[in-house]
């Protein structure tokens, strides 16, 4: 049998505004089931991105790897567990949010970190290199409990990394698609981080002037930074896993189109003797 400490702590952690994290939109202001209307909501482009995605880039997946199909769904969980937590601002929410998004980025690692940068592990295949990231993440997520407001720009300063590594390849390349793509990728998430620390810092400013969707703002940045992220490191990935083929980038609804979501088609390489 469970104390009754027990049961009580266990069901505070399931409780409405159990969380220690509470953002700058005002509280149940159109409903009293959603603490965060906005903000919850706006998680949507996370759910139709998702299989879009999916979609998209069925062919890539054919054959470079349906590990991507797994990275879209840790995409569309991120987005109900966001949209759990701002529902509620439980501590159960906030929990279930930061570790899929550490489960997500781990994921990505797995799948097309280049060999070049972890040659032991990845050249030939990825199964140890992906065992680490696994069990690193394993620990990531016991810690995540630790010291639970820290947790998201503890996933913030991961994107350091991942611009380091974007940045070298930037220098090196002369592929016209994949340096526009890194810029892109880089303006967005930086525009993402500029909402997002924003909203966190200066709320009482936005308060003042009656703007409270700077998180919002946020999560449809990063859901539209994603399929850029994902191209950017197809590209990356390609040099070293598909020297013999060459992506395409194209982008969804129309390459006509001024603004669309990039996906990539592959094409083997014409050789003659």
């Amino acid at each position: 049998m469970h104390a009754p400490g027990t049961r009580a702590k266990m069901s505070s952690i399931f409780a409405y505004q159990s969380s220690e994290v509470d953002w700058c939109e005002s509280n149940f202001q159109h409903s009293e089931l959603v603490a965060e209307f906005f903000n919850t909501f706006s998680n949507v482009f996370f759910l139709i991105f998702g299989p879009l995605i999916m979609f998209l880039m069925h062919p890539y997946a054919q054959k470079r790897t349906r590990a991507i199909y797994g990275v879209s769904a840790l995409f569309m969980v991120v987005g109900l567990f966001s949209m759990y937590f701002h529902m509620t601002l439980s501590f159960l929410g906030q929990m279930l949010d930061e570790i899929s998004i550490l489960w997500l980025l781990a994921s990505g690692y797995s799948v097309w970190m280049p060999r070049c940068y972890f040659p032991k592990f990845t050249k030939g295949n990825r199964f140890y290199f992906s065992c680490l990231v696994v069990l690193t993440t394993m620990i990531s997520t016991s810690l995540t409990f630790v010291k639970p407001t820290v947790n998201a720009y503890a996933l913030n300063s991961i994107a350091i990394h991942i611009l380091y590594i974007v940045r070298k390849e930037y220098k090196k390349t002369s592929n016209g698609d994949l340096r526009h793509m890194i810029e892109m990728s880089v303006i967005l998430w930086a525009m993402s981080l500029t909402s997002w620390i924003s909203d966190r810092i200066l709320c009482s400013f936005w308060q003042r002037i009656h703007f409270f969707y700077l998180h919002s703002i946020w999560h449809v940045l990063i859901s539209i930074t994603f399929p850029y992220g994902i191209v950017t490191m197809a590209l990356v990935d390609a040099k070293y896993e598909m020297p013999d083929q060459t992506l395409k980038i194209h982008y969804w609804p129309r390459d006509s189109w001024p603004i669309g979501l990039p996906y990539v088609e592959i094409q083997d390489n014409d050789k003659s003797c």
